[in-house]
């Protein structure tokens, strides 16, 4: 009974396509934390510490740009923000993507992080104001808990979508090795992104009658 409740909910279009985009954005965001440390180290010779500050362009935006984004996401509603915000992300993967070479300077990826991570913090409240703003109050506590499930399994997915694609196109042998796969499963993560916006088109233009509901 429980379970055929929760699927009931997929019969909402906000539901439905904010999950699949909150899906995709997952997998787009492990898949591409998951290499871009190791670009850092094995493709540019970096320290794990060293590698870890220069990402702090990608991952600093979320405590200036979600907060905006939060406040408005009820004024402008979800679909600006989610598909503007993936294709964001989906630009600033692909741009990397672009530019990987095993001489890359560093200062060259400081503006592509930035891009891809102010898509990524937009896209947060907008997906979950999406999901929980398409369900009864007494039903918040399910809705959140697929929207939940969703992420992880969207990070999963992500991750090995990128690795199989890392494996076939490069490997460890070589800093030029790591590089080619790095450029294919970077370009793959960017696909997972522009296709996650694609679902948030789906979305309904509607001004939300109901205040963002942290989960």
């Amino acid at each position: 009974m429980s379970r055929c409740f929760r699927l009931r909910f997929f019969r909402s279009r906000a539901f439905s396509s904010g999950n699949a985009a909150s899906f995709l954005q997952y997998g787009a965001l492990f898949g591409s934390v998951f290499f871009m440390a190791q670009f850092l180290q094995t493709g540019l010779g970096y320290g794990p510490l060293g590698a870890g500050i220069r990402l702090v362009p990608w991952t600093a935006t979320l405590f200036f740009v979600a907060p905006v984004a939060g406040a408005l996401v009820n004024r402008l509603g979800e679909r600006p923000l989610i598909v503007g915000g993936l294709l964001l992300q989906s630009a600033g993967m692909f741009w990397i993507a672009w530019l990987a070479a095993p001489d890359l300077s560093y200062s060259a990826l400081i503006l592509p992080l930035i891009v891809t991570g102010c898509g990524t913090s937009m896209v947060f409240p907008a997906t979950q104001n999406a999901v929980l703003g398409s369900v009864r109050p007494e039903e918040i506590g399910k809705a959140s808990g697929v929207f939940s499930t969703g992420r992880e399994l969207g990070g999963v997915f992500g991750v090995a979508i990128a690795v199989a694609v890392f494996s076939a196109a490069g490997g460890y042998e070589s800093a030029s090795s790591f590089n080619d796969g790095f450029r294919a499963a970077i370009g793959v993560v960017g696909l997972l992104a522009l296709l996650g916006a694609g679902a948030g088109t789906l979305l309904q233009v509607r001004q939300p009658d109901r205040e963002l509901v942290s989960v």
